[in-house]
């Protein structure tokens, strides 16, 4: 597929602006990767937007600017300089806006570039947000934005209510396959009806669409998140956060490098290997990580070539890491414990996967196969009810 001239919502907010929220005051939830194909960011050019006032900036998790690089940095607001408007946090004191951030304000308006799996928290903030406008009686707009990693292609266990946290506050399969304007309508259907809701979709996305096919320019949404190559992986990589294994934090190429100091680098690949994996080939790798696992020490591990991003599964293939490392080193491999995200009880991995069937079947030794069969089911019985009320494109 050639690149298309993609049309976001930001490129038709002044065609599309709801009528009756002509001249209401917005906040604007934006991050870095809030910008048009000039590079032009969102914030700039709405500051003196003629269909309607705004008044307030709001940032999620990373900050505003991206500057805060790990997991739980919290940041607090400040007063942006080059609008003179206030930054109120949504990963500070709040993660919901509450009554201080929206009493001026009648509505917010959200641009952000999520990266289509469930764990990535812009999109719980986002559902955070309609919840305080629904509870206020405020708007809320989505400028739609296409999903990445494309939306035709689903994957992993659909989160289980009992393991909600904020990497999933409610049902969604790991790769999702929903636009963030296909999040918020999902989102407005089945738990906020009574919320004044509205998607400025986008023009000429298609669903099978990867993000460099889109003609969009790729920006950094998050400090960990440098690529499209990347966000591919980050499906299945992102769980290795739930385990003793260094998922490339503090490297150049975050999720797409792991190890560990006690792991033969050899000795895992030719395991993975007997995988058969479609779509993937892994190299053996030495690196030392500059922060978070190991910080500092040599690790030993692979690193994930993508050979073909339509047949490779990446929920599957960090599921065969996991269960690779943990057979191969049952006395080194380990679990993380709480807290992460917030969650101070429950197991990183089992938030993470949104259920404990999966820490289960890896600790039993559950065949790979037989336990893609179970998420690949949940995958398809929750497809069926989005695809039918709340998916926007073909």
């Amino acid at each position: 597929m050639q690149a298309a001239a993609v049309r976001i919502g930001l490129d038709l907010l002044d065609k599309k602006w709801p009528r009756r929220l002509r001249s209401a005051r917005m906040g604007l939830l934006v991050h870095p990767a809030s910008v048009n194909r000039r590079l032009d960011h969102t914030a700039a050019l709405l500051h003196k937007s003629s269909r309607f006032r705004l008044t307030a900036l709001f940032g999620p998790q990373h900050g505003i600017r991206g500057e805060t690089q790990d997991n739980m940095v919290e940041w607090e607001g400040f007063p942006d300089e080059n609008t003179g408007l206030p930054v109120f946090s949504l990963y500070g004191r709040n993660r919901k806006p509450d009554a201080s951030m929206l009493k001026e304000l009648d509505g917010i308006l959200i641009d952000l570039q999520d990266i289509g799996s469930r764990y990535y928290t812009f999109i719980w903030t986002v559902n955070l947000c309609m919840q305080a406008c629904a509870e206020m009686n405020k708007a809320v707009v989505v400028l739609d934005r296409p999903n990445p990693i494309g939306g035709h292609l689903t994957e992993g266990p659909v989160l289980d209510t009992r393991y909600s946290s904020f990497v999933g506050q409610r049902p969604l399969p790991v790769r999702h396959g929903m636009t963030i304007g296909e999040m918020g309508t999902y989102l407005h259907g089945e738990y906020y009806p009574s919320l004044d809701f509205h998607v400025i979709s986008m023009h000429g996305w298609e669903r099978r669409m990867w993000f460099d096919q889109s003609g969009c320019p790729w920006v950094m949404p998050s400090p960990n998140m440098p690529t499209l190559e990347t966000a591919t992986v980050y499906p299945g990589m992102c769980l290795l956060e739930g385990t003793n294994i260094s998922e490339g934090r503090g490297t150049t190429r975050p999720f797409e490098i792991f190890g560990a100091p006690f792991i033969e680098p050899e000795v895992l690949v030719n395991r993975l290997k007997e995988r058969k994996l479609p779509g993937v080939i892994f190299r053996p790798v030495y690196f030392q990580p500059t922060f978070q696992k190991y910080a500092g020490r040599l690790c030993s591990g692979a690193q994930i070539h993508v050979t073909d991003r339509e047949r490779f599964r990446p929920f599957k293939t960090g599921v065969a890491v996991i269960k690779a490392v943990h057979d191969l080193y049952p006395d080194q491999f380990a679990w993380n414990l709480p807290p992460y995200e917030y969650e101070y009880e429950k197991m990183p991995i089992d938030i993470l996967a949104g259920t404990d069937r999966l820490r289960r079947d890896i600790e039993n030794k559950v065949p790979l196969d037989h336990m893609e069969a179970w998420w690949r089911e949940e995958c398809s019985a929750f497809g069926k009810q989005v695809g039918k009320h709340y998916l926007m494109y073909r």
